[in-house]
């Protein structure tokens, strides 16, 4: 048997990384040409960005035949125990949107160690064996809590330039955590960007994948922001992250290998670009789109 693929697109795809940017294209343009490039989901993307009322989004979504998917949150959870009370205030705040207009999903991306736009350290890149065990743990009670309390599924999400970023530490972190609580959303162009194989991990640890970002990285930007050292922000500025399908991995395999998994998986389009000019991002969509429909997505 196939599983299925719901194709949707993000904030992220128009250049947005913040509530609230003068730079970034409004909510409004964002909702209006995701739904024109030919999507019916969508991300919430950072709280804030779009409206937090949930029947005044519920009724912008429903005016543009949209659906959202997931909401998305950044926890610091190998801090221990005494994060805790913060990071549920910001995580039940985004669950509760997410649930309110339909969403079954929180993706949750580990903290940085170095600011995303300026680079500047604010952590030790690599985790001792007691900030594991905290995040291990961390996660696996957000995400109890979080079916518990809202109904919805916890993906982890191996980022860049945060501590589940490498194949090996995402393999570690999956093997450490419980499946029945800590679910994975695989970012193609993120793993690659780290040196990880999607297909052998969809193949390995299919039985975790809940989510996908689809995404993809331009080899020889990889190879200069590599050799520079540069942070993810000065990264993405220089375009490691294209337009499918000019980059790696291929889409095609990830797909299949997706599919034979025999579930029903979302598979968002994700093109790193902050900032990027308004006129940009369109385009850009519809091609996407169109090429995502021609692998049969």
């Amino acid at each position: 048997m196939t599983g299925t693929l719901r194709i949707g697109s993000a904030p992220d795809s128009w250049g947005v990384w913040f509530p609230d940017d003068p730079g970034q294209a409004h909510w409004r343009q964002f909702l209006d040409e995701v739904a024109e490039a030919g999507y019916a989901w969508i991300e919430l993307g950072p709280y804030g960005y779009l409206p937090t009322d949930p029947a005044r989004l519920a009724d912008e979504l429903a005016a543009r035949d949209l659906r959202v998917s997931a909401g998305t949150v950044f926890t610091a959870l190998h801090r221990g125990p005494a994060v805790w009370e913060e990071t549920w205030r910001h995580v039940s705040r985004v669950a509760a949107l997410a649930r309110d207009v339909g969403a079954s999903h929180l993706v949750v991306i580990p903290e940085f160690w170095r600011d995303p736009v300026t680079g500047v350290r604010t952590d030790e890149p690599r985790l001792t064996a007691r900030e594991f065990t905290d995040l291990a743990r961390g996660m696996e009670r957000l995400g109890r809590q979080v079916r518990e309390e809202f109904g919805l599924r916890a993906e982890i999400h191996p980022h860049a330039d945060t501590h589940i970023d490498t194949e090996e530490n995402t393999t570690r972190f999956l093997d450490a955590t419980d499946a029945s609580a800590v679910g994975l959303c695989l970012d193609t162009g993120h793993f690659a960007y780290c040196g990880g194989d999607s297909v052998r991990l969809i193949e390995t640890y299919g039985e975790r994948l809940g989510y996908l970002h689809l995404k993809q990285v331009d080899p020889a930007v990889l190879a200069e922001v590599t050799a520079a050292g540069l942070p993810f922000g000065p990264a993405v500025r220089r375009g490691v992250m294209c337009e499918p399908p000019h980059g790696l991995p291929g889409l095609p395999p990830v797909l299949d290998a997706a599919r034979r998994l025999d579930t029903e998986l979302f598979a968002i389009v994700e093109q790193d670009m902050y900032p990027c000019p308004p006129e940009r991002p369109l385009p850009i969509a519809r091609r996407t789109r169109g090429y995502l429909a021609s692998l049969g997505a």
